[in-house]
């Protein structure tokens, strides 16, 4: 479809002529210029500290992409709107709010850096407090985030806008393709800046897209508005901002304002871009330079006099040199405080007690583990209004989840809090954690993917989850369950029956947790709805419908802390230490070996990160033997974790090595012989058991 443009084509031919400046007042244009001039003295202020060792050990200019910098700044309404800067934005960030003080205090990587204390990279700018996100150094991975922030906007007929600013060679991302298609689907007040400068690090724009004009690669998209201008011109830019913002507001979908800009210097300190452009082309560029054509406008518009500018120009002089004089000194993060930040608090802690305090009466009714889950989760959508569920095939009229766990959720919270997602795990879990950046009360649960082995798309969104509390030095925590239908035992064959927790435990500031029982199923969601920051919540696919999972539905107060294992059966001779659906196949196990005098101890983890090892270590100290079962395969698999820290930290009390079962080192096949063979199962229990008490 072709689509509405608001600008010719903007060629990259030379420039040097005057900008347009009408409609803009003196006042207006002597502060644009004031900022534009301070911004690249900055950038040069930034090249120094690295000649000089200082710091600002990553540093990339922004010289050639003024204007719209600028504009972008200048229309963002501070602590209203949303701005999702990238790592070249320092003009933008600047002009959106930024004192000098706190860019420079970002560039040496100090304490009081108001984007997270020295924990991201220099040159990542951002100040949560009036809106302008700290964005990742995964090169346009905030596209995502801002979609999800502009769908929250949107559901709660907010009036803000969101910006989302990246260079041209973000494009070429599959996660940047899956933002704007969900953004131009659901029509959400979006405005994606393109700032083109056709390179991205040393490859060209040719190479990258055979469309030199990037935003027309989506000139597809029904809704999305795609508008054109010159990136280095402030007044060109903000006059189409102006449109792209109104566009935006007026329900009808995103915009796209594609900026032709120029780099002017090199990607980056660690890059020469003499190496692949020529000197007639870096030459070309420095006649478009926007800084000097900006002074020379406002001379010639009679705005100011080359006196007067000099004078602005030695005022920003100064006050750079008095910043830096004031921030220097100041110290440098503290080492220890890198364990700082890590999660924020649950809203039920590791020694709370509520779930010993609770007896199942007798004769009551059961739930099963699916039935669990979906209690847990309608009472908690009735408890809070702002709480989400979506993901594939969770919405759909009369289907509403592949496993039925989400039954009957959009029959009674509705389309606008129970939705369906695009085939697209990235995104997913992308707009889930920018849904839970405009209101604090927000609470989103996904599934990340119909199985667990169909999430990997989603892993770089899932990183993002991972550090951001850490990253922003405990500013911003997404507050996300991602449920996952894991594992096997359905003869579901190849993606549909792995196991990825041995991944996700890897991962610092994730909580992941697996229940067995419908009753710890219930307790660790609402745990797990109620906190902040990001939970991976396992469900094992074989335990939805499985009996012997069933308990009583707890009351309201029953809660389950996160790291808190427990003892399914108490034992005297070897601990088994497990979690997920080999629970009940060491219980099934612990019977059959009673009889044959080992007296089995079974408990259950619930909880792999953190995991409970102040209960495990005192129960293998008991027994002095241990086995540790997990459904994975053995290498690589979770328990690893557990038997090099018992063995590590309970050597001499062990009677026995700490065993290690886990599934076969190989795929799981489709037919049942080859899944059974496959999988870890009661009979491979008990030898593991026998085996150790030999020993």
């Amino acid at each position: 479809m072709a689509k509405a443009k608001d600008a010719k084509k903007s060629g990259t031919a030379q420039r040097t002529d005057l900008f347009n400046v009408s409609g803009f007042d003196k006042a207006t244009l002597l502060d644009w210029y004031v900022t534009q001039h301070l911004g690249r003295r900055l950038d040069e202020k930034a090249a120094n500290y690295l000649k000089m060792a200082k710091g600002w050990s990553y540093h990339a200019p922004f010289a050639g992409h003024d204007g719209i910098q600028l504009a972008l700044g200048k229309i963002f309404r501070s602590g209203k709107d949303f701005l999702f800067p990238y790592y070249r934005d320092l003009l933008t960030s600047l002009a959106a709010g930024l004192t000098v003080e706190e860019i420079i205090a970002n560039g040496l990587s100090k304490d009081v850096d108001v984007a997270g204390g020295g924990r991201h990279m220099s040159n990542h700018f951002a100040k949560i407090s009036i809106g302008l996100q700290n964005s990742s150094s995964c090169t346009g991975n905030h596209s995502q985030q801002a979609a999800g922030t502009a769908r929250s906007i949107k559901k709660f007929k907010g009036d803000e806008v969101v910006y989302c600013s990246t260079g041209d060679s973000t494009t070429s991302e599959g996660y940047y393709y899956e933002a704007v298609n969900g953004a131009d689907r659901e029509k959400l007040p979006l405005v994606f800046v393109i700032q083109n400068n056709k390179y991205g690090i040393s490859v060209p724009l040719r190479e990258q897209t055979a469309n030199p004009v990037v935003a027309e690669n989506f000139s597809g998209f029904t809704n999305l508005k795609i508008f054109l201008c010159d990136g280095r011109d402030p007044m060109d830019s903000y006059r189409t901002l102006e449109k792209a913002r109104a566009y935006a507001l007026s329900g009808k979908g995103p915009a796209m304002v594609h900026a032709d800009c120029d780099r002017i210097g090199s990607h980056s300190n660690s890059d020469n871009h003499e190496l692949y452009r020529t000197k007639e082309d870096i030459d070309a560029m420095k006649l478009r330079d926007p800084l000097p054509r900006m002074r020379a406008t406002i001379i010639a518009a009679g705005i100011a006099t080359d006196a007067e500018l000099l004078a602005l120009e030695e005022a920003n002089k100064v006050a750079i040199f008095a910043a830096a004089d004031a921030v220097e000194p100041l110290a440098d993060p503290a080492p220890e405080s890198y364990k700082e930040f890590l999660l924020p608090d649950a809203v039920v802690g590791y020694n709370d007690a509520s779930e010993s305090l609770w007896m199942p009466p007798a004769g009551a009714p059961l739930v099963t583990f699916r039935e669990g889950i979906l209690n847990a989760m309608k009472e908690e959508f009735r408890r809070n209004s702002s709480t989400f569920l979506f993901g594939q095939d969770v919405a759909s009229e009369k289907k509403q989840g592949i496993f039925n766990v989400c039954k009957g959720m959009l029959d009674e919270f509705g389309n606008d809090r129970v939705f369906n997602a695009p085939i697209a795990e990235d995104f997913i879990v992308g707009t889930a954690n920018g849904m839970t950046r405009y209101r604090d009360d927000i609470r989103v649960v996904v599934e990340g993917a119909e199985f667990a082995d169909y999430f990997w798309p989603a892993m770089e969104q899932l990183i993002e989850c991972t550090h951001d509390y850490w990253r922003t030095r405990g500013q911003f925590s997404p507050a996300v369950v991602i449920r996952l239908a894991s594992g096997g035992y359905i003869q579901g064959g190849l993606y549909h029956s792995q196991n990825l927790e041995g991944t996700f435990t890897t991962l610092p500031g994730l909580r992941v947790v697996c229940p067995s029982f419908a009753d710890d199923a219930v307790g660790l969601m609402r745990n797990s709805i109620r906190s902040r920051g990001t939970t991976m919540f396992l469900e094992p696919k074989f335990l939805y419908n499985y009996r012997p999972t069933s308990s009583a539905m707890p009351p309201e107060d029953f809660i389950i802390p996160f790291g808190k294992a427990k003892i399914r059966r108490p034992g005297t001779d070897v601990t088994v230490v497990t979690y997920g659906t080999p629970v009940h196949w060491s219980l099934q196990a612990a019977e059959t070996l009673q009889a044959e005098g080992i007296n089995v101890e079974v408990i259950d983890l619930r909880s792999l990160a953190p995991w409970d090892r102040e209960l495990v270590f005192e129960r293998v100290k008991r027994t002095g033997r241990c086995v540790v079962v997990h459904e994975d395969k053995k290498t690589g698999g979770f328990g690893g974790e557990i038997a090099s820290a018992i063995g590590e930290e309970l050597f001499r009390f062990l009677d026995a090595p700490v065993a290690r079962l886990g599934s076969k080192d190989t795929p799981v096949g489709f037919a049942k012989s080859l899944e059974s063979a496959t999988l870890v199962n009661v009979g491979d229990v008990m030898e593991a058991i026998r085996k150790t008490m030999a020993f």
